[in-house]
C-alpha cells in the first residue's frame, strides 16, 4: 500500500460512478495539496484546492463539492473553527479532517464537531480513498432522500413554507400525511415562525381545498366581539346588533377556520369552541335555533398549551380537543441552515416586487444574518431582507446594509454625524427614536409586542412614536 505522499498509483477498483465528484482540499502545506490533487484527479475526481480556511470557505460559497478534506492545523482560524463555518453553511457536506498531530483528543473534538472521518499523515493512500468513497456515497444516499422530501413538497405546494433542514423536511412530511383528514391541528411554534403558511398548506391540500379558509387571530379583539365574529348574531342581540350577520364558523362551512393565538380566548369562549368541536352545532349570539356546520378546526398558539393548562388559563377538556394532532414548528435559531435558503427566497421576492436589480448576499452578510439568534424568527428575516433590498444601491446586499443589532455595531446618532454641536437630550432621543423603528421593525410593526418587549405601557410608546413623527408600516402576515 502506498502512503502520504510518496506514491499516487489510482486505486484498482474506482468505481466509475465516481468520476466527476467534486473535492475541495483545504491545507497550508503546497506539497500536500498536489499530492492529494494528484491521487484524486487520477481517480476521477474534480479538484479544488485552497492553501487556508477563508478561501476555502469562499469557494464552498460559490461552489458545489462533494466532500472537503480539511486539515486541522491551518494559519488563522484552525481545522475546528472552519468546519463550524462549514457546517452553518452546508451541515451535510461531509468533511475529513488531516493532520500530523493525530491525537484522540483531536479526534474526539473534530468528530464531534460534524467531521465524518479523521486521518493521519502520512495516509495510506487505499484507506483514504475508501474513506473518500464510503463518505460521497452517504452523502449522495442522504442527498437523494432530501430529494424525495422535497418532490415531496412540490407536490403538495408547500412553495411558500421554504426550508431543507430536517426538522422542516418532517413537518412537510407530517402535513402532508394529516392534511387529507379531518382531524383539528393544534400548531405551536413562537411567534414568526410561519403558523398561518402551515395552516394554509394543511387546507390546500385536504378534500376541503375549494371550500373557504378562514383566518381568524383570537387575540385581536375583546370576548363579546369574538364571540360575534365566530358565531354571527341576530338583530337585536345586542345594541349595535342592527342586522342578522352570520359568523366565520359558518362562513367556513365545508371548509376550515383557522384560529390563531387560541390561548387568548376566554373561558366562555372557549366552552362554546368545546361544543363545536364536539357537537358541530352552535348558536348565534341573541339566537334560540341551532346551526349546524361542517368545519375543520386548526388552532395555533406560541405558548405552551399544557403549561397554560397546569396554571388554570386554558380549559383542560379543550386543550385534548385541540391537541389531536400536533404540529410544532422550530424557531429560526434551531434550523440556521434554512436561513441562507430564506434569505435567497425575501430576496429574489423583494427584488422582483421592487423591480430592482440585486441578486446576491456577501458572504459577511449571510454569515452575520446565520450568527444571528432571530427571536422574531422568519418573519423577522423577512423585514430584514425587505429593508436591504429598499436601502441597497448596488446588486449586492452586504453586512452594512443590515440593522446594527445584527452586526454588532452601536446605535450611534446620525444626528451627532451630522451636527458635532447637537445638545445631549437631542442626540439621546435621536438614538431612542432608532431603537424604537429597530424594535418595530423586528416586531413586524406590531406595537403591542414592541411595548411588550420594551417592558412600557403600550401608551408610552404609542406617545414616542407620535412625538418622533415615526411612521408605521403595514404588518406582513406571517
Amino acid at each position: 500500500m502506498s502512503e502520504g505522499t510518496l506514491a499516487v498509483t489510482p486505486s484498482t477498483s474506482s468505481p466509475q460512478s465516481e468520476r466527476g465528484h467534486r473535492i475541495l482540499i483545504i491545507d497550508d502545506e503546497i506539497s500536500i495539496r498536489e499530492s492529494l490533487e494528484t491521487l484524486l484527479t487520477i481517480e476521477g475526481y474534480n479538484i479544488d484546492t485552497a492553501p487556508e480556511g477563508e478561501s476555502g470557505l469562499d469557494l464552498i460559497d460559490r461552489s458545489s463539492y462533494d466532500l472537503v478534506l480539511l486539515d486541522f492545523a491551518l494559519p488563522g482560524k484552525n481545522g475546528l473553527e472552519i468546519l463550524q463555518l462549514i457546517r452553518e453553511r452546508n451541515p451535510d457536506l461531509p468533511v475529513i479532517m488531516i493532520t500530523a498531530y493525530g491525537t484522540v483528543d483531536h479526534v474526539v473534538e473534530a468528530i464531534r464537531s460534524g467531521a465524518q472521518n479523521f486521518v493521519q499523515k502520512p495516509w495510506d493512500n487505499e484507506k483514504l480513498l475508501a474513506d473518500i468513497r464510503s463518505a460521497i456515497a452517504r452523502f449522495h444516499a442522504e442527498e437523494e432522500n432530501v430529494q424525495l422530501k422535497r418532490a415531496l413538497k412540490q407536490r403538495y405546494n408547500f412553495e411558500n413554507i421554504v426550508g431543507k433542514s430536517e426538522a422542516m423536511l418532517g413537518i412537510f412530511d407530517l402535513v402532508a400525511q394529516v392534511a387529507p383528514s379531518r382531524s383539528t391541528v393544534l400548531i405551536q411554534g413562537e411567534s414568526g415562525t410561519g403558523k398561518e403558511l402551515i395552516a394554509k398548506a394543511l387546507h390546500a391540500n385536504s378534500p376541503r381545498r375549494d371550500k373557504p379558509f378562514v383566518p381568524v387571530n383570537t387575540g385581536a379583539m375583546p370576548s363579546e366581539l369574538l364571540e360575534s365574529t365566530l358565531f354571527g348574531h341576530v338583530k337585536g342581540a345586542f345594541t349595535s346588533a342592527i342586522a342578522t350577520k352570520k359568523g366565520l364558523f359558518e362562513i367556513a362551512n365545508g371548509g376550515t377556520l383557522f384560529l390563531d393565538e387560541i390561548a387568548t380566548m376566554g373561558f366562555d369562549t372557549q366552552a362554546k369552541i368545546l361544543r363545536v368541536l364536539q357537537d358541530r352545532r352552535f348558536m348565534q349570539l341573541g339566537g334560540v335555533q341551532e346551526i349546524q356546520v361542517d368545519v375543520r378546526i386548526i388552532a395555533a398558539t406560541n405558548i405552551d398549551l399544557r403549561q397554560a393548562v397546569r396554571e388554570s388559563k386554558f380549559r383542560e377538556d379543550l386543550y385534548y380537543r385541540l391537541n389531536v394532532i400536533t404540529i410544532d414548528l422550530p424557531p429560526l435559531r434551531s434550523r440556521r441552515e434554512d436561513i441562507p435558503l430564506l434569505s435567497a427566497h425575501f430576496l429574489k421576492r423583494f427584488s422582483e416586487e421592487n423591480s430592482l436589480p440585486i441578486r446576491s448576499l456577501s458572504s459577511d452578510a449571510i454569515r452575520a444574518l446565520v450568527d444571528y439568534d432571530w427571536p422574531g424568527n422568519v418573519r423577522e428575516l423577512e423585514n430584514i431582507i425587505e429593508r436591504g433590498v429598499v436601502l441597497s444601491s448596488g446588486q449586492t446586499i452586504n453586512s452594512d446594509l443590515l440593522p446594527g443589532h445584527l452586526t454588532g455595531r452601536s446605535y450611534s446618532s446620525s444626528l451627532l454625524e451630522h451636527n458635532p454641536n447637537a445638545s445631549l437630550f437631542d442626540i439621546i432621543e435621536d438614538i431612542e427614536r432608532r431603537i424604537i423603528i429597530d424594535k418595530l421593525e423586528r416586531c413586524n410593526w406590531n406595537q403591542t409586542e414592541a411595548a411588550e418587549q420594551f417592558r412600557i405601557p403600550l401608551s408610552t410608546l404609542n406617545q414616542k412614536i407620535k412625538r418622533y413623527r415615526i411612521e408605521i408600516k403595514k404588518r406582513v402576515k406571517e
